[in-house]
C-alpha cells in the first residue's frame, strides 16, 4: 500500500534524474521539460548531491509524464534510454551507496548476479529515504523487482504500466550485473490501481 504521507525524491536522486535526462535530451529539452512540469528552479541550478528531501513523488512523476508527452510517441523510449543513464551515473558516482565498490559477480550464477545488482538498487533507494518499499521477489519462475512507494508513477492513472524510466534502470542494472541485456517487462503499476510496480526480468539462467 502507498504510504499515507507523499514520498520525496531525496536531492541526489533528484541530481541523478536531471543530469541523466540532459545526458539524453540535450540541455533545451531538459529546461521545456522543467517548466512544463513546474520545476523551473532547476533550470541550470541542479540540486546539491545530499540527501536532503528535493521535490515530492507527485512533482517526480509529473516529470516523467512531461518527458513522455513532449516526445510524444517517442516519448517512452527516452525514458528508457534516461533510465539507463540513471543507472550508469549511479555506478559512476554513487558505487559506495549501490554497494558495488570491489564486489566481484563473476564468480556467481547468473540469478545470483542479477538478484544481487536489483538489491542493490532496491537497498539504496531505501538508504536514502526510509519512506521507499522497494524489494526483489524471486519466489516465482521468475525474478521481479518490486515498488510500492514508486516515483515515476505517483498519483497517475493509466490502463497500462508507465514507468518506463524504471525499466530503462532495471534494463542497464541486469546489464551490468550479467554481461547481457535481458527483457524487463512491468507487468504490474500503480497507475493501473495495482499494490506495486512489478518489473520482471526475462530468460535467467540459474
Amino acid at each position: 500500500m502507498r504510504s499515507r504521507e507523499e514520498p520525496m525524491v531525496v536531492n541526489a536522486l533528484a541530481r541523478q534524474a536531471l543530469t541523466s535526462a540532459q545526458e539524453v535530451m540535450g540541455e533545451n529539452g531538459l529546461n521545456t521539460v522543467l517548466r512544463t512540469s513546474g520545476l523551473e528552479r532547476f533550470v541550470g541550478n541542479f540540486p546539491p548531491d545530499n540527501l536532503e528531501p528535493s521535490i515530492g513523488a507527485s512533482q517526480y512523476a509529473r516529470f516523467n509524464e512531461a518527458i513522455e508527452v513532449f516526445y510524444g510517441r517517442g516519448g517512452r523510449g527516452m525514458l528508457r534510454r534516461i533510465g539507463k543513464a540513471s543507472f550508469q551515473y549511479g555506478v559512476r558516482e554513487q558505487a559506495a551507496l549501490l554497494g558495488i565498490a570491489g564486489v566481484a559477480l563473476k564468480l556467481l550464477p547468473e540469478k545470483q548476479r542479477i538478484k544481487f545488482i536489483l538489491s542493490s538498487v532496491a537497498g539504496a533507494l531505501k538508504k536514502t529515504n526510509p519512506q521507499v518499499e522497494a524489494w526483489v521477489d524471486d519466489s516465482g519462475e521468475k525474478l521481479a523487482y518490486m515498488d510500492s512507494t514508486c516515483g515515476i508513477c505517483y498519483g497517475r492513472e493509466s490502463e497500462i504500466p508507465i514507468c518506463h524510466l524504471y525499466v530503462g534502470s532495471i534494463t542497464e542494472a541486469v546489464l551490468w550485473a550479467s554481461g547481457k541485456e535481458h527483457q524487463i517487462i512491468e507487468t504490474q503499476c500503480l497507475a493501473k490501481g495495482d499494490p506495486y510496480c512489478r518489473f520482471e526480468v526475462g530468460e535467467v539462467r540459474e
